[in-house]
């Protein structure tokens, strides 16, 4: 926590000082003295009242005053807000090898599940683009709202082809581009099951998306065991790379994820969804601190009325 005007906590040096003048009022001596020689059965019949009674109307002006001073140096908490004009990209890998069943009903179709649940979670205020991508990017959509077509243009991917990893994070970063220097937030979630085979380095690529404040989350889909079929029935192994995953995501100041099935691909997309569509903010709390400065006081006057007949 924060404070704009902190020299107003200096206010809360006088709780301290209060209750010490409160202490020493205690302690002193009665000015005048009154000879009753029935003081013992006086006392005896006389109603007693607790420490609760005598210390808690104090006690709450003491927090009305400490409330109301850090309400005047105007605290701020740092709290997560929307992100209104955020943007990311979905880099979807649809080589050959994303046809493997590893993950049912397929590594893509699993893909395509969980990425429409990620545009139907996020907030409605981020913008969404799309990057599909095997031998080289065949479709490149820049961040948009319009759902329909980014989901309509996802359900219609097919594999087939190689993996150009780096291309294709290249054409994401050049589709959020933009010449608004104050650039809104953006990222970049790349699903893929395996290391890149041509095109440029996905690791430079990685480099100049971090110089350009744009974080790449890498999810790596498949089991060590997939496999798909090869021109002559022949099954060719198809592992995932989650260390030149892991790498991307490291180098561009993301996070890389594992989902080794459909169900831990889901969340991976929620978490993503609430991470990008959020970014942490300060905002001012002196409300609450005024707030709960009224109701002691307020505590503190009914409490020493009711019990004492007098204000505290």
């Amino acid at each position: 926590m924060s404070f704009q005007a902190p020299l107003f906590l200096a206010g809360l040096a006088v709780v301290p000082i209060a209750i010490l003048a409160l202490l020493l009022s205690r302690r002193r001596p009665s000015r005048y003295v009154i000879r009753f020689p029935a003081a013992a059965t006086l006392a005896a019949v006389a109603p007693k009242h607790g420490g609760v009674r005598k210390n808690l109307p104090p006690a709450l002006l003491m927090m009305a005053l400490a409330g109301m001073a850090i309400a005047l140096a105007r605290p701020e908490a740092t709290v997560a807000v929307p992100v209104e004009r955020a943007s990311v990209m979905l880099v979807t890998d649809t080589s050959g090898s994303m046809n493997a069943v590893d993950v049912q009903p397929s590594r893509l179709a699993a893909a395509k599940q969980a990425a429409n649940r990620f545009l139907d979670n996020v907030p409605e205020q981020l913008q969404v683009g799309l990057v599909a991508f095997a031998d080289g990017p065949h479709t490149v959509m820049r961040p948009t709202q319009d759902r329909m077509t980014v989901e309509t243009t996802l359900n219609a991917l097919q594999a087939e082809g190689g993996t150009a990893t780096g291309d294709a994070l290249d054409s994401a970063l050049q589709a959020l581009e933009t010449r608004d220097e104050n650039r809104p937030p953006a990222a970049i979630v790349l699903l893929s099951d395996g290391a890149s085979q041509s095109g440029q380095d996905p690791a430079e690529v990685a480099q100049r998306a971090r110089a350009a404040s744009v974080p790449i989350y890498t999810v790596a889909l498949g089991t060590p065991d997939g496999v798909v079929e090869g021109n002559f029935g022949q099954s060719m192994p198809v592992p995932p790379d989650p260390e030149a995953m892991q790498q991307v995501a490291e180098i561009s100041g993301g996070r890389a994820f594992t989902a080794e099935d459909a169900g831990a691909l889901d969340e991976v997309y929620e978490t993503l969804g609430s991470r990008i569509g959020t970014k942490e903010e300060k905002r001012e709390v002196s409300a609450g601190f005024a707030a709960f400065g009224l109701l002691a006081l307020a505590g503190a006057a009914f409490t020493s009325l009711r019990w004492r007949g007098r204000l505290p």
